[in-house]
């Protein structure tokens, strides 16, 4: 399937979606939103990150900064951190550039590495939009965790691939029918920045039909 522009979501969704559908929606469909020190923490790590106008080359690697990327197929649009462009045979050319390049992602966290896929499924997207770009494949990424100053390495695998194809098909699903889904309390609640929006614990508290009862009385 081929996406118009104004159907695009953003890369960064996916990493939302995979953590709570529910936040998801409140933030890309509801257009909600709430700080708390994690997100503050996050953006700070980001700053320097976005800077479009940055972009320098050392010992055969060009680097650049807040590169805006899409995907067509996906239906997803956004920016990377960092792509390092290696020089080496069976890259792809770039303009102005001699020689061919393999182009490398890296994607910047404020924490440290998680067991969950969340932070995989958006540098896999990333790197999806980067080969459909520039024509070339992407085997790996990177994750750097400001948490513990390293990087973790990624390998971008077609499994990989095909579950962020799977994700963002099932997030146009609940874009295009403009889909919130209900409050569910779980473990992570407590870290997010949209637990007084949301109000996870109400529906463990009171039933609707309960509540209503209440404020007929």
């Amino acid at each position: 399937m081929i996406y118009d522009e104004d159907e695009f979501l953003l890369i960064s969704g996916i990493q939302h979606f995979a953590f709570c559908r529910r936040q998801w929606a409140m933030i890309h469909l509801e257009q909600q939103w709430k700080e708390n020190l994690r997100t503050v923490e996050g953006q700070i790590v980001h700053e320097k990150c976005h800077d479009e106008d940055f972009s320098e080359k050392r010992k055969g690697i060009l680097t650049t900064r807040g590169m805006r990327v899409f995907s067509r197929t996906l239906g997803a649009v956004g920016q990377c951190d960092v792509v390092e462009f290696h020089q080496q045979e069976n890259g792809v050319h770039l303009f102005g550039k001699e020689g061919t390049w393999q182009a490398i992602p890296v994607e910047y966290k404020r924490g440290k590495p998680k067991m969950e896929d969340c932070d995989r499924l958006q540098l896999a997207a990333q790197s999806m939009c980067l080969e459909e770009m520039l024509g070339g494949s992407i085997s790996k990424a990177y994750l750097y965790y400001a948490e513990i100053r390293r990087r973790e390495e990624v390998e971008i695998t077609e499994p990989l691939k095909q579950e962020v194809r799977n994700v963002f098909k099932e997030m146009h699903d609940y874009a295009r029918r403009g889909y919130t889904p209900k409050a569910k309390l779980k473990k992570q609640c407590q870290s997010c920045s949209m637990k007084e929006l949301c109000l996870p614990s109400l529906p463990k508290l009171v039933s609707v039909g309960e509540y209503y009862r209440r404020m007929l009385e």
